[in-house]
């Protein structure tokens, strides 16, 4: 069974690189602003609806950064293989989601929320100097941090 996932790279004009902090089912997670392709969803479609449901954030895709081109086994489900999908991304409009500082920095309201759902997020910037492949969890994420971090002028 294949997963496809499709994240944005925002890079703002400060040139700081945003990432989402979740904890999910007890891990904690840095990653690359995204979600799951639903059926009969295109790939720029799944990202625009990803940053409205997490970001309440209009988006523009540009370009495509990666695709995967390996095997990857999926940390959540051992049957499924991993393909995940990147593109850079533009906001149409400002950000109105809480930016934090410090990882994982979550709200109490958060932290009840998770206790029923398992899941909660939040975001923040990297600075370009800050950034690297150590600081995102996933495995093909770190793929394309390499990429994005030679790319930043």
């Amino acid at each position: 069974m294949f997963n496809i996932r499709v994240y944005g790279i925002l890079i703002n004009e400060n040139k700081q690189v945003l990432v989402s902090d979740e904890l999910i089912r007890g891990s904690y997670i840095t990653k690359f602003p995204g979600g799951g392709l639903e059926v009969g969803e295109g790939t720029r479609d799944c990202l625009q609806r990803e940053f409205l449901e997490e970001m309440k954030l209009k988006i523009e895709v540009g370009n495509h950064i990666y695709t995967t081109d390996f095997y990857q086994r999926s940390a959540f489900n051992r049957d499924h293989q991993i393909i995940s999908i990147y593109y850079s991304v533009k906001p149409l409009e400002e950000i109105k989601v809480p930016l934090r500082i410090k990882p994982f920095d979550f709200d109490e309201e958060q932290l009840k929320f998770y206790e029923t759902n398992k899941e909660i997020e939040t975001f923040r910037f990297i600075n370009k100097n800050e950034f690297s492949d150590m600081c995102v969890t996933l495995p093909i994420d770190k793929i394309v941090a390499n990429i994005i971090k030679h790319s930043i002028a």
